[in-house]
């Protein structure tokens, strides 16, 4: 029998009583994933088997089920080969085929970006998440041997995978309690994202690592003897903190490695909770702790589920480390996450009690009309810093950290927020916008007589969940004032662009627009515009595009004045046109390629090619005739290019003081010339800032943008397609 199917078996066989049963079903996806993937290749030159067979091995990592073995080893058919989904449900299953089917990505969905196509396969990932977990198991393995392999990808590749692990799916294994993805995944993303200062502390940790050994031997000898003169059997443990931490801890407090101390953490393991608090005793006779650093996560577990002890105390020579303590319970759900507590029936998946901020999060987006929306909704709800605050009852609330008593009231239920008019924090009136503290008891003051939400609370809330509530109120109950108001906003956009509603309001343009944001009707529209759900310019964009693709020969940025001012022939730009020469070449301000941008050629009439990025939304498939397909040439940089490209990107940020300088500031750090700078806040106290500077060349752009996501308060770059 094949070795690599018997290395997986055993690693079943480690936990799971029915392995020989399941072996059969396993084998068979076995069997079939080798078969369906046949000849192809990863970019590593590797079988493409290898993947889906580590992503198997990894699950089984995670001590999950047989399906969800099976569904690892299929994750890629549906997507990557012939086979459908009717085929598996009729060899594997319903479970298993919804399993796939729910980590397959979407690829009949019309999007204008490959940003908004991205948002909308993870909002489907998240509802099929909430029917069931291990749909996102599967995907949370598949992430982490990507990243494993990303050294194979193209440098851009490498970035984008690196910052969307770091955004997404390391927070969410975090949320799912899997302590072990959670830290490879951010050390991995660091490594690419910030190699110099990955390796400046892997290099320092290793040097120091002979004397960290003998100081932790030290430690483990003193608490060892301790806990047998207690009569208490224990496992001690020590390991450095990981990568991703020590460089979070070394850029926020702007410390060197040498300046760090508390680079290692002791952890003690017990068999019951009463003696995790003997031993919590225990290490503070012997050392000093420092005030404010105990956490109890015993009696007020994370909404992960991680329980444990943690406190600082000051080590022999005047060093601080961190002791945790728990249970061997509390380990294996602290390194597994939910996936310990996961049990499945056949062909049922377990309930979901554990998962409610899954399904406050679906609950929002049911009334979500922009995949933007849901992202930022992952962002603030989801990933952020957390406060745990308590009910009167003593029931522990989870908010993110800057929470308002508001946040709390509609935590709780939207009935209690509509008739809010106060709030009680540890027995004292508060103000509304009062910031919750660790601890906090609160107490919301309501009455029957309120008139329901004010407006100012939208700028004072910080959960998805409040926001969401106190639009919909609006929603409801100014309708007709919201639909003069979206009326109102729709005209001054029109007039801002210069386009006529009569043009843009025909049914085969608006349609589409109104079912894409799930409108019932034009009213509809008008009022989502009207109290804030969605802007008067995202929908005439939307329109405008549907119109111009409908009645321009040539390309839209060609005929727009967003048009390149810069003619030149190919030696001047830069660019060799395959199969002509001396012709007239013009550089597209609409993507703004730069050397090292994959391009492709536009021929236009009578005014030379247009170059455009390849991965440009104005070059898509989807959006050109026939004929202007045909219209389409091959080109290339030369390699002796010497000019400089403006180039335009947009910075997504949190709106704190001095951002701006910030990002100029590192613009000039860099030696670059800064041709342009605007900012603009928006909704959730964030602020996007548009730059356009120039570069000679992507890896001289890859270098800046590297650079400004290590500003404090930047979330997200895009460089610019209009």
């Amino acid at each position: 029998m094949d070795q690599a199917f018997e290395a997986l078996m055993d690693k079943i066989k480690k936990y799971n009583k029915n392995a020989d049963e399941d072996r059969s079903l396993i084998l068979k996806a076995y069997t079939l994933c080798k078969e369906k993937h046949g000849d192809q290749l990863r970019h590593s030159g590797e079988p493409y088997f290898v993947h889906p067979y580590e992503v198997a091995c990894i699950l089984a990592e995670m001590e999950l089920d047989a399906q969800a073995i099976v569904a690892g080893l299929l994750h890629d058919i549906i997507e990557d080969t012939d086979y459908g989904y009717d085929s598996m449900k009729e060899e594997f299953g319903e479970q298993v085929a919804l399993l796939v089917e729910g980590v397959t990505k979407l690829d009949k969905i019309k999007c204008i970006s490959k940003e908004e196509a991205h948002i909308e396969n993870l909002r489907k990932m998240f509802f099929a998440m909430a029917e069931d977990i291990r749909v996102v198991l599967i995907k949370l393995a598949d992430r982490l041997h990507n990243m494993r392999t990303l050294k194979h990808m193209k440098p851009e590749k490498q970035l984008q995978k690196a910052k969307e692990s770091l955004d997404v799916y390391a927070p969410l294994a975090y949320r799912l309690g899997i302590s072990k993805i959670k830290i490879e995944l951010e050390d991995l993303a660091l490594k690419y994202l910030d190699s110099v200062a990955y390796y400046e502390i892997v290099d320092g940790l290793s040097q120091k690592q002979s004397e960290r050994d003998a100081y932790v031997q030290n430690v483990r000898g003193v608490i060892a003897d301790k806990m047998e003169e207690m009569g208490i059997k224990c496992h001690i443990a020590a390991r450095a903190k990981h990568i991703y931490s020590i460089f979070r801890k070394m850029y926020n407090q702007n410390k060197t490695l040498d300046e760090i101390y508390d680079l290692f953490a002791v952890r003690i393991i017990v068999d019951t909770v009463a003696e995790c608090y003997a031993v919590l005793g225990i290490v503070h006779e012997e050392y000093k702790p420092i005030p404010g650093r105990f956490k109890d996560y015993i009696a007020m577990p994370k909404p992960n589920m991680y329980q444990s002890l943690h406190t600082t105390v000051i080590g022999p020579d005047g060093q601080p480390f961190e002791i945790q303590i728990r249970t061997w319970d509390m380990h294996r759900v602290a390194e597994r996450g939910i996936a310990a507590h996961w049990k499945y029936k056949e062909g049922r998946a377990g309930d979901s009690k554990n998962l409610d901020w899954v399904n406050k999060l679906l609950e929002i987006q049911s009334e979500a009309v922009d995949p933007e929306d849901f992202m930022r909704t992952l962002k603030i709800d989801m990933f952020a810093d957390e406060v745990f605050v308590f009910t009167p009852k003593g029931d522990v609330i989870g908010l993110p950290a800057g929470s308002c008593p508001i946040d709390f009231a509609f935590y709780i239920h939207s009935a209690v927020g509509y008739k809010m008019t106060g709030a009680k924090v540890n027995s004292k009136m508060v103000t509304l916008d009062y910031k919750l503290q660790n601890g906090d008891i609160v107490e919301v003051v309501t009455s029957s007589a309120n008139k329901g939400p004010s407006r100012d609370w939208l700028k004072i809330v910080k959960t998805s969940t409040a926001r969401s509530k106190i639009n919909s109120w609006f929603k409801k109950e100014n309708r007709e004032a919201n639909i003069g108001r979206g009326k109102d906003a729709v005209e001054a956009e029109l007039k801002r662009v210069g386009m006529n509603q009569g043009d843009l309001f025909k049914n085969k343009y608006l349609e589409p627009m109104l079912k894409r944001y799930g409108f019932a009707g034009v009213d509809e529209m008008y009022a989502a515009i009207g109290f804030g759900g969605i802007t008067a310019a995202k929908v005439i964009t939307r329109l405008r595009d549907s119109y111009q693709n409908d009645h321009k020969e040539e390309i839209v940025p060609e005929l727009t004045s967003k048009t390149a001012s810069k003619k030149s022939t190919k030696g001047e730009v830069g660019i060799e046109i395959k199969g002509v020469d001396n012709c007239l070449v013009r550089l597209s301000r609409c993507c703004n390629p730069v050397p090292g941008d994959d391009i492709i050629g536009f021929i236009t009439r009578g005014r030379g090619v247009s170059i455009h990025r390849s991965d440009c939304i104005n070059v898509m498939e989807s959006k050109l005739t026939e004929d202007m397909r045909k219209r389409m040439i091959e080109c290339n940089w030369l390699d002796d290019v010497a000019s400089s490209f403006n180039t335009e990107l947009s910075i997504e940020c949190t709106n704190r003081s001095g951002i701006l300088a910030d990002v100029i500031g590192v613009v000039s750090e860099q030696k670059l010339n800064l041709i342009a700078a605007n900012a603009r806040a928006l909704k959730d106290r964030t602020a996007l800032i548009d730059i356009t500077i120039e570069v000679d060349s992507k890896q001289q752009l890859d270098a800046i943008i590297k650079r400004l996501h290590r500003v404090p308060g930047v979330h997200d770059i895009r460089r610019t397609v209009q």
